[in-house]
């Protein structure tokens, strides 16, 4: 073999420039392609409905924490709102709205005094008579005061309101013992009528259409009628509100709420039932201002054997929906007794495994009470204060309750501008049945004034309500 042919077989063949531009064109060409297709089915779902993939392709991406918390929401509950409800509610609704976002105020009944004029409204500079005021005046303005002092301080946040029994006082009820006075529907009916937009708005009237709850009377009629007890669902969650004002149920709201938990039950995209009430069942911690209140047992005004036998109906039902569906949540909420409680039915008379979780909210405004005695079985209890429940859902429907508690630096402007500052000082430092001891060696408070009012506005005849 020659020198040439060595050469030849040992050097590989060179590649020409023409190969090596029709590779990288190809290379090009691939890559082109690849960018209009993707384009052009970019563009393509532009105007059209965000694509989803089909069950089987979408990846199971486990909820984190932060995601959870994202989709949370919130809403609030208190009750007992009279005496100073015209600063503390304002209150309410000004630190809510800026510290928690809530979607709706629940309110659980006691909204003004009834039996004596609210100091509130006697000591506000918009009041002429001031503290002279006489009862009949009281007794017109009374109801209008709560809806433009309370119910407006929340602007366009949705306002559910609940009954209490000084909402039945008379004369905007019936004397108790008479036969109206057990007669729930009766009773409100005045309450009713008057506050019938916030006892039926859009989601209660909507849900009753879904419910078929107006099937057994005129459509109609069902639709625009306002009832002293409602509930909707909203977000996982069943909120109920039941009139025990009276101190009992009723056969009527018995049944329609035997009903709704029975909807409950067969509703599987439901999570938690949440029951608002004025009253606390009974056997609670605060026994003594609830139904089956043991005091008023020789009282022949006081329906005592009717009232055990309706709350503990609707405490076993709620009892039984907690024991058949362990992995959902009961909550029953009340206020009636004017301090917080939760745990209010960790009594003797409950076993451990009967408990409800209860709490109790009256902090809206009212004279605060001495905590009950047995009170310290409870989870938390505190008296002398103000503030309200809040209510966080997460994503998949479970409650987290805390309360909130205010001072008198949450009064807005808007509210303290009706009012001379000791008294916006008054209601909070002494709007109070309790006396607490000053440490050892305090400065001695600066007086308030005492603050008295017009009494005896509960005429329970036709006679004049002049107050004279």
């Amino acid at each position: 073999m020659n020198e040439t042919a060595q050469n030849k077989e040992a050097k590989p063949p060179k590649r020409t420039l023409g190969s090596m531009l029709r590779i990288a064109l190809l290379i090009a060409s691939v890559v082109i392609t690849i960018v209009v297709v993707v384009y052009c089915v970019e563009r393509g779902h532009d105007d059209k409905e965000p694509f989803e993939k089909s069950e089987k392709e979408k990846p199971e991406i486990p909820e984190t924490p932060e995601a959870a918390k994202e989709k949370a929401w919130r809403f609030i509950v208190s009750g007992d709102s009279r005496n100073c409800g015209d600063i503390v509610v304002p209150a309410i609704a000004a630190h809510s709205t800026k510290n928690e976002q809530p979607a709706f105020y629940w309110h659980l009944g006691d909204l003004r005094y009834i039996y004596e004029v609210d100091e509130d409204i006697a000591y506000a500079l918009d009041n002429p008579d001031g503290p002279k005021m006489s009862c009949k005046n009281y007794l017109k303005k009374v109801w209008p005061d709560f809806v433009e002092h309370q119910i407006y301080a929340f602007d366009k946040l949705p306002f559910y309101l609940g009954i209490g029994n000084h909402e039945v006082v008379p004369p905007k009820g019936f004397p108790p013992g008479s036969p109206q006075s057990i007669q729930p529907d009766t009773n409100s009916a005045q309450f009713t009528s008057f506050f019938s937009d916030w006892l039926l708005p859009p989601a209660v009237k909507a849900q009753r259409v879904k419910d078929h709850d107006c099937d057994k009377t005129p459509t109609s009629s069902c639709v625009i009628s306002a009832r002293n007890y409602y509930h909707w669902i909203q977000g996982k969650v069943d909120f109920i509100y039941l009139d025990n004002a009276s101190n009992i149920f009723g056969q009527e709201q018995l049944d329609w709420f035997k009903a709704t938990i029975k909807r409950a039950r067969k509703n599987h995209d439901l999570h938690t039932v949440i029951v608002g009430m004025h009253e606390a069942l009974p056997n609670s911690i605060s026994s003594d201002h609830a139904m089956c209140d043991e005091g008023k047992k020789n009282d022949p005004t006081y329906p005592y054997d009717k009232s055990c036998h309706e709350g503990s109906e609707v405490y076993k039902l709620l009892l039984d929906f907690q024991n058949d569906f362990p992995d959902r949540q009961v909550y029953v909420l009340a206020s009636h007794s004017h301090y917080v409680m939760d745990g209010i039915f960790k009594t003797e008379k409950i076993a451990p495994a009967d408990r409800l979780h209860g709490w109790i909210a009256g902090t809206a405004g009212a004279v605060r009470y001495k905590l009950a005695d047995n009170s310290d079985r409870a989870n938390y209890a505190k008296t002398n204060v103000y503030g309200y429940l809040v209510g966080t859902v997460d994503s998949k429907g479970n409650v987290r309750f805390d309360f909130q508690k205010l001072s008198e630096s949450d009064v807005p402007p808007e509210a303290r501008q009706r009012y001379q500052p000791a008294f916006v000082n008054w209601c909070f430092a002494r709007n109070s049945q309790v006396t607490e001891k000053e440490p050892s060696g305090a400065a001695k408070p600066t007086p308030t004034p005492a603050y008295p009012t017009t009494s005896g506005c509960n005429k329970t005849s036709t006679e004049d309500l002049s107050g004279k």
